[in-house]
């Protein structure tokens, strides 16, 4: 089974390194922070119109007042709304996200209005956020033998979207990405719950909610965090102030060193200026081998080095390592198989990922639909899988053969020699982006079950005109 650690993209791994690292304090807030007893709306869950840096008494920006409207009234409204209606540990645990969404709130109040503070400070400032999504999540880990254990985990799953604020600059994909990786759980719910009213509303409305906070960034904050133009108290703004100026260098005494008589008299002959070339010898056109043939029939040219051979500016041999076959947290590992043809991946999970590297005639069968597959440095190997939330991507490969029984949504291919892509009924709208590629095949398929099969181009012809470049694959001569 996978581990069920928050999901580990690049972005998300430099905010939880922060998270982890942060005392859990449940009234954690910055240090310039005033805020006000929560309120309790009419179903019971506390809501929080206040925000911090004593703003109370000062106009919302138009950013945060749409947050309010289109995220807070909206989807997540409806969704703390039917939470209340189930009750029980689904009540307690979106008590906890409606805690989180208003941390959320309390830092764009912040942002939206002043400068970006330096790192301790916006860490500082992302506390009371990074405690409330801990929160979440420990919450879920706690109850494993829940009957509601799905529902606990679609949300932990998908929650770590609020480290949006982080990412710079497409932060409305990650949003995408972690509803994602939560609708493999929120799934299960409508599946095994669609007979119990409440929980298909449940399901629906915590998945719009992410889809309104999609649209709101990719709306005010397209490619980043858009911060204020006040300085912040507390503090300079800009990031880390600038490094100490470097010592002064101060120039030796030269008139205490001693030169050896060969460095004397080569620096005489250079302060000769123009007189330094009176003394070469001239080159007449007998010496001239581009203009003698015959030293350019009889000479030699001697070797001027051997680094180009016998150096390491040549491809490294491949290093041999024992095979690997292993779950790292929601990755799964193939390295170093030779010859395998029976691997096999099976009861997958949505938001796992399969990295093959440096694999060499071996075939691998995934069972399940999961997040992407990357095939790295493998020859003359084999993936054959069924469906993928994202990609597949193939690089430094070299006569590899790919096949989904499913579906997938985009395939990458770079700096690959020889690739066979069979496709299925349900990939026909595969996008395949292809760079500094060879020999590359798509087999698609016909009525009758066979597979008819179509080159990528590899050739282009690009014309020039007043607008700019067209540039069009080339038809191969005698096709």
């Amino acid at each position: 089974m996978a581990s069920n650690e928050p999901k580990s993209t690049p972005e998300y791994g430099k905010l939880k390194n922060f998270w982890e690292a942060t005392s859990y304090n449940n009234g954690s807030s910055t240090n310039n922070s005033v805020t006000k007893k929560p309120e309790t709306n009419g179903n019971g869950f506390h809501h929080n119109p206040t925000t911090t840096i004593d703003m109370a008494n000062q106009d919302l920006t138009p950013s945060v007042i749409e947050f309010d409207q289109d995220v807070l009234d909206g989807c997540l409204s409806e969704y703390l709304k039917v939470a209340q209606g189930l009750g029980g540990e689904i009540a307690e645990h979106a008590a906890l996200v409606q805690k989180a969404f208003m941390a959320q709130r309390d830092f764009l109040v912040t942002a939206t209005r002043f400068a970006k503070p330096g790192d301790a400070q916006f860490q500082q400032l992302l506390g009371p956020t990074a405690n409330a999504i801990t929160e979440i999540q420990k919450f879920r880990e706690s109850r494993r033998s829940s009957p509601v254990f799905n529902h606990l985990s679609g949300i932990s799953e998908s929650i770590p979207a609020l480290a949006w604020v982080t990412i710079a600059p497409t932060p409305g994909p990650h949003i995408k990405e972690m509803n994602d990786a939560g609708q493999f759980y929120t799934n299960r719910v409508l599946k095994d719950f669609k007979e119990k009213p409440g929980h298909a509303e449940w399901a629906k409305s915590w998945i719009g909610t992410l889809v309104a906070l999609q649209a709101y960034v990719k709306k005010n904050h397209t490619t980043g965090l858009v911060w204020g133009k006040q300085a912040m108290a507390g503090g300079p703004t800009g990031g880390p102030q600038p490094p100490p100026p470097p010592p002064a260098f101060e120039m030796p005494d030269l008139s205490s060193m001693t030169v050896s008589d060969e460095r004397a008299n080569l620096f005489a002959e250079l302060n000769k200026g123009e007189d330094v070339t009176k003394g070469l010898k001239k080159v007449s056109a007998e010496m001239q081998t581009h203009k003698n043939p015959s030293l350019r029939a009889s000479a030699v040219v001697p070797a001027t080095g051997s680094s180009s051979v016998n150096g390491s500016s040549g491809p490294k041999a491949p290093v041999s390592k024992p095979p690997k076959f292993a779950l790292e947290g929601k990755k799964w590992v193939v390295e170093y198989q030779v010859g395998k043809r029976d691997l096999k991946i099976e009861d997958v999970e949505m938001n796992q990922v399969i990295y093959l590297f440096a694999c060499k005639d071996s075939t691998i069968t995934v069972k399940g639909k999961l997040n992407s597959i990357v095939v790295d440095s493998c020859v003359k190997s084999a993936i054959v899988f069924d469906s993928l939330v994202a990609s597949v991507e193939f690089v430094n490969c070299r006569d590899c053969q790919m096949q989904v029984m499913g579906a997938v949504p985009t395939i990458t291919i770079d700096k690959v020699d020889g690739l066979q892509m069979f496709l299925s009924k349900e990939s026909m709208h595969v996008e395949i982006v292809s760079a500094k590629s060879s020999a590359l095949n798509v087999m698609v398929p016909k009525q009758d079950g066979d597979f008819a099969e179509y080159p990528v181009p590899e050739q282009f012809k690009t014309t020039v005109h007043a607008k700019g470049l067209t540039t069009v694959p080339t038809e191969m001569v005698g096709v």
